[in-house]
């Protein structure tokens, strides 16, 4: 797509890694998140698919409209997460709730750990959530914007004209959730929206926006 050295592309690099993980450890990409990561962090609604007798709470998918309306999404859409699929994306795929991904970014937050459990090493997480792209331009994504190991990283929020923290980081899922965490400000913001294509990148940055403008110290 760039020359070399010219331009960051989000890219497929993520689903490589995911490889990587059952290469280096020998597990399915599944069973590593489990034993590593879901299961020391205590987040049991966190998976590849919906089981059978989770099925009664899994949320209903919306579609937009061309008039800025939406409908119930066709049902083949949400129906390839009620089946184990096939593959094991290390760059998407998960399905989970509000609670279990509010425990993930508080381990991010929290330098590594999370109620006694030791996930990542403070330093570990500094790397990852620093900007790493240098000169080179993010070539797709938000202005104001690098990129870290996992991670949009806030380096000017002037280019951005959104409100924030120097440091803060975020990332979004397919059907419009989205999170940010910022180590500055101790806050946590997590957007939940069942829709796709995505259309709600709008209406996460107001929420972001409108959760900054509370802070009044």
């Amino acid at each position: 797509k760039h020359q070399p050295g010219s331009t960051w592309e989000y890219s497929v690099s993520t689903d490589v890694l995911g490889r990587l993980v059952e290469v280096l450890s020998g597990r399915r990409f599944d069973q590593f998140l489990q034993e590593r990561i879901l299961g020391p962090l205590g987040m049991p609604d966190t998976a590849f698919y919906v089981s059978t007798d989770k099925v009664e709470r899994f949320a209903q998918l919306y579609s937009a409209t061309p008039g800025g309306k939406i409908n119930v999404a066709d049902a083949s859409v949400s129906e390839r997460f009620v089946n184990e699929p096939t593959f094991l994306s290390g760059g998407g795929g998960l399905v989970s709730t509000t609670s279990d991904y509010v425990r993930f970014c508080q381990v991010m937050l929290n330098g590594g750990e999370l109620d006694g459990v030791r996930l990542l090493s403070r330093k570990t997480v500094e790397l990852m959530t620093r900007n790493h792209l240098g000169d080179v331009p993010r070539g797709w994504g938000s202005r104001g914007y690098g990129f870290g190991l996992g991670f949009a990283v806030a380096i000017d929020h002037t280019r951005s004209g959104l409100a924030g923290s120097e440091g803060e980081y975020y990332w979004g899922g397919m059907a419009g959730t989205g999170f940010w965490i910022d180590p500055m400000e101790e806050m946590i913001g997590v957007y939940m929206v069942q829709v796709f294509p995505s259309t709600a990148v709008d209406h996460r940055e107001r929420f972001k926006q409108l959760a900054y403008q509370t802070i009044a110290d």
